[in-house]
């Protein structure tokens, strides 16, 4: 089974997250507080989806190159404890992607932004 794919923007007023099961099925979407309160809270969100859904995570955090949007501190990503389990593999973005396509789950607004995240392995 394919891993499922996270992406993260976590701009104010809200971080929204969107996860997907191969390339097209959305499985997730959430709008969160733009901040974790917890320092694991990040963390334990990609180990719990990885846990429910039976397969590996490889997810984006998206950060501004030109505005500084994201307080990296608040999701201690740089922090010696954090980084690849065999449950995910978090990778820091600089950029977002220009939207491609629509999904088909209304209700929860635009999230073809946070879906381009997904697709930051392409630049490697």
């Amino acid at each position: 089974m394919p891993p499922l794919w996270v992406g993260i923007d976590p701009r104010p007023p809200r971080a929204r997250v969107l996860a997907l099961q191969g390339p097209s099925e959305t499985v997730l979407k959430a709008r969160l507080l733009s901040q974790p309160k917890h320092p694991r809270a990040l963390a334990t969100m990609l180990e719990a989806l990885a846990l429910w859904q039976g397969v590996s995570v490889r997810a984006a955090l998206a950060v501004g190159d030109e505005e500084p949007w994201c307080d990296m501190g608040a999701y201690h990503v740089g922090f010696a404890d954090f980084g690849a389990t065999p449950l995910y593999s978090l990778d820091v973005v600089s950029r977002l992607r220009r939207p491609r396509r629509r999904d088909d789950l209304d209700g929860m607004g635009d999230f073809r932004d946070v879906r381009q995240l997904m697709l930051f392995g392409d630049e490697r």
